[in-house]
């Protein structure tokens, strides 16, 4: 199949085709022409969500931006935030659909036209909210009937539905071809699994920060490195990728999930946005009220955007009040920790337990700081890396 483009337009000439002629191919396109990077972008969700759903025993969703997910969520309750937010009745809302929802909502400005993918097959209800939100497509094990002819409607039949095929089995190994040269390894064919979490060195971990813990194993194996995952009732709420320093990519990661926490604040909740002002707009406005370092022109649009005088910023001591109130957090990295500024930067963001694959130099040191700060820790002995 030829391909929009490559990376980028100038890459003129890009297409996919299957390693063996006549082979079983993975996917099957259903509407639309993808670009290079939607077919990463699908094949990677794609396999974090099928991973996670026959791990945990529940549907699954994440939304993909640049081979990296930017959220990912198993079904659960979606809070009134978020149901307010995309015009959901939060009693009602079917299992894949918020799945879905709560993996957009855990970084929705970096969801803005994300590739979308659930372990399950798509039914009416969460086509009807794709249709309303900015996506750039879906990939699926299948869609109930009628379902095609509403996302047919979305971009001018543009939006991209990939079919996956479940059973499908990739070769023993995998290769890359850069500058002239092909890279081969081993395709690693073992997804996470309980198991990774008997090693306990610190504390002990509760049921709840097992399921996220393995949810975070699963996204971090689908992540560009270096990679960490905070994470909260089923749902990555902060995810760092691509860092070259760890705990830089803590710190990122940490933010992300502290501005998830804070959007639920009772000042942010209260903005009073005029009608016109579209549901994208209001996210960024929000999350740019909390950064709190607006620009003079900033100033100018965002007093514009709302009905009423713009509010002050949110008090340092407010905030902080705040995010004392949001515990039990978990922390997945995909290498081990080098050093205890890790741990020091997690306990900030309200984490209570750790999973890593231990073995550093200073592995004893972060130890000692678990115990410190009374976070579980768990040696998986699992590195987690991918580019």
């Amino acid at each position: 199949m030829d391909l929009r483009y490559g990376i980028n337009p100038q890459n003129t000439r890009a297409r996919v085709e299957p390693l063996h002629p006549g082979a079983d191919l993975p996917l099957r396109l259903l509407q639309g022409q993808p670009s290079y990077v939607n077919l990463l972008d699908a094949l990677n969700a794609w396999r974090l969500v099928s991973e996670a759903a026959a791990l945990l025993g529940r549907p699954a969703a994440a939304s993909f931006k640049h081979v990296s997910p930017a959220g990912a969520a198993l079904a659960g309750p979606v809070d009134d935030t978020a149901a307010a937010l995309y015009g959901v009745d939060p009693t009602t809302v079917g299992p894949l659909t918020a799945a879905y929802l709560r993996a957009r909502d855990a970084d929705p400005k970096s969801s803005y036209g994300d590739f979308a993918a659930v372990s399950h097959e798509v039914d009416l209800e969460l086509a009807d909210l794709l249709v309303r939100v900015v996506s750039d497509g879906i990939v699926a094990p299948g869609y109930a009937p009628g379902v095609l002819d509403v996302l047919a409607r979305k971009k001018n039949g543009r939006f991209l539905v990939l079919a996956a095929d479940p059973g499908f089995v990739p070769p023993a190994t995998e290769a890359r071809e850069v500058h002239g040269l092909r890279l081969v390894q081993d395709r690693d064919p073992h997804p996470p699994t309980a198991d990774l979490l008997t090693d306990v060195r610190v504390g002990t971990l509760t049921e709840s920060a097992c399921t996220d813990l393995l949810l975070g194993l699963t996204v971090l194996r689908y992540t560009q490195s270096n990679s960490v995952c905070y994470l909260r009732d089923g749902m990555a709420l902060g995810i760092g990728a691509g860092q070259q320093s760890r705990v830089d990519c803590t710190r990122l990661a940490g933010a992300k999930a502290d501005t998830w926490w804070l959007r639920r604040h009772p000042a942010v909740r209260a903005l009073d946005f005029r009608p016109e002002v579209r549901r994208q707009d209001r996210i960024n406005w929000q999350i740019r009220y909390l950064e709190g370092d607006l620009t003079p022109d900033e100033r100018i649009r965002f007093a514009a955007a709302l009905r009423g005088a713009a509010p002050a910023a949110l008090e340092p001591a407010g905030r902080a009040a705040w995010l004392a109130r949001r515990t039990g957090l978990s922390y997945v990295s995909d290498g081990c920790l080098p050093f205890r500024d890790n741990v020091d930067h997690a306990a900030r963001h309200g984490v209570t337990a750790i999973a890593e694959p231990g073995g550093s130099l200073r592995s004893a040191e972060v130890e000692a700081a678990c115990a410190e700060h009374g976070i579980a820790l768990a040696h998986t002995g699992l590195r987690l890396f991918h580019h």
